[in-house]
């Protein structure tokens, strides 16, 4: 046989066809094969850059969380320290005559106003100095009264109310 006749043998065409459309085939799974390579390695290369920026996120997360949980807690012991020191404060004998001094002059300030000699007067000058005082150490009126020292207290401002006032005479000159 010589190589005409092989060559017109039709299993040699589907032979050769055959083998022609395994090449092409092989090529095209080779080709895939090296793109799917490819493209594995790519991903692979994103995870771990996305896992790098996430585990940096997470130290800087976690630090900042640290640094205000320390701050917190920081910020706890000095607002305790104050309120002790505040009682303290509030609590020594010195304060509390000070006070005490405080609601006498203002009482006697609204006694010489509306009634002088007067005890009942007195006693409710008293119980109304105790109420400005009250007030005074509380709230907006201690934020005026710091702020603003020349307000002096309360009761010295407001007028004489229905009792009149007894004048001294005066002494001739």
């Amino acid at each position: 046989m010589e190589l005409q006749e092989i060559i017109k043998n039709p299993f040699v065409w589907g032979l050769a066809l055959g083998l022609l459309v395994a090449g092409f085939i092989l090529k095209n799974a080779v080709s895939s094969k090296l793109q799917f390579k490819r493209e594995i390695k790519r991903i692979e290369g994103e995870m771990r850059d996305m896992q790098s920026h996430l585990n940096t996120q997470m130290k800087i997360t976690a630090t900042g969380h640290e640094a205000l949980t320390k701050q917190i807690e920081e910020f706890r012991t000095h607002n305790e320290n104050l309120r002790v020191n505040l009682a303290a404060l509030q609590n020594k004998p010195d304060k509390a005559e000070q006070r005490q001094f405080r609601i006498q002059e203002m009482a006697i300030s609204a006694m010489r106003e509306q009634a002088p000699g007067f005890a009942g007067a007195w006693e409710k000058a008293m119980r109304q100095a105790e109420v400005d005082m009250d007030s005074a150490e509380s709230g907006f009126t201690k934020l005026m009264r710091k702020v603003v020292p020349g307000l002096g207290h309360p009761a010295a401002r407001q007028p004489a109310s229905d009792t009149p006032s007894i004048e001294t005479p005066s002494e001739p000159a």
